[in-house]
């Protein structure tokens, strides 16, 4: 199995773990409008380095930063895209890191996906909402 398959396989796994688990949770049935699955992947095609979560707002957990990040969502309408910059000075290094988001909130379907150049413009750009490192 190729390192490629292999990834698609993990994130496959996930997903469907999510998926279960979000049938099943209490907490998620009662407030199925605030959730999103996050992954994360550092480096190009040659490396793989990946890691997800499942981000629930409701009361905000299963994220390192859950509390922070479910906040600045709901400022930004769950639009991703539409969290406020911070100011940073970030270096030119190419470092790409690369995001996905998949869920629901507020009742409509979130999915979004960028590439950074590297972390800190990820961090300057979306908050804490990729912060999945702690």
């Amino acid at each position: 199995m190729t390192r490629s398959s292999k990834t698609t396989a993990v994130r496959g796994a996930l997903l469907a773990a999510a998926a279960l688990l979000l049938a099943t949770a209490t907490p998620v049935a009662a407030s199925p409008g605030d959730w999103l699955y996050l992954t994360l992947t550092r480096g190009g095609a040659s490396v793989d380095d990946s890691r997800g979560t499942l981000l629930l707002c409701d009361p905000p957990q299963g994220h390192p930063r859950a509390a922070d990040a479910c906040a600045q969502l709901r400022r930004a309408g769950g639009d991703i895209g539409r969290i406020p910059a911070k100011d940073a000075i970030c270096t030119m290094q190419y470092a790409p890191v690369t995001v996905h988001a998949r869920g629901t909130w507020d009742g409509r379907p979130v999915a979004y996906e960028r590439t950074f150049s590297n972390g800190c413009v990820l961090a300057a750009r979306t908050g804490s909402v990729f912060a999945l490192e702690g």
